[in-house]
């Protein structure tokens, strides 16, 4: 972390940075649901046409909504804890910096 940048300026970008990661990682998440999903929908659905494409769109619709539960979740909890890391660090920071100006005036 660099001294210069105000602590909550790379707060930010700590947090920036974990939605980020998770954003990726809820897109890769949901193309495995849906292609579950789809593998799924082939082995119980019959072999009509008809009854095929509407167990398709169900089956869609529940891996968007899974996906999107899921997505929000993990997005929450690493904002969650980036932010306690940075505020961790911020106090460690500021301990070691009161540590050596009290040194600097001995």
């Amino acid at each position: 972390m660099d001294d210069e940048k105000p602590i909550t300026e790379q707060a930010m970008e700590t947090i920036t940075a974990a939605v980020e990661a998770t954003k990726d990682a809820a897109v890769t998440a949901v193309k495995k649901v849906r292609k579950a999903a789809k593998k799924v929908a082939t082995k119980v659905a019959p072999k009509k046409a008809s009854k095929k494409k509407a167990s398709k769109k169900s089956s869609k619709k529940a891996a968007k909504k899974s996906s999107k539960k899921t997505a929000k979740k993990a997005t929450k909890k690493t904002a969650k804890k980036s932010a306690k890391k940075t505020v961790k660090k911020s106090g460690k920071k500021a301990a070691k910096s009161k540590k050596k100006a009290g040194k600097a005036k001995r």
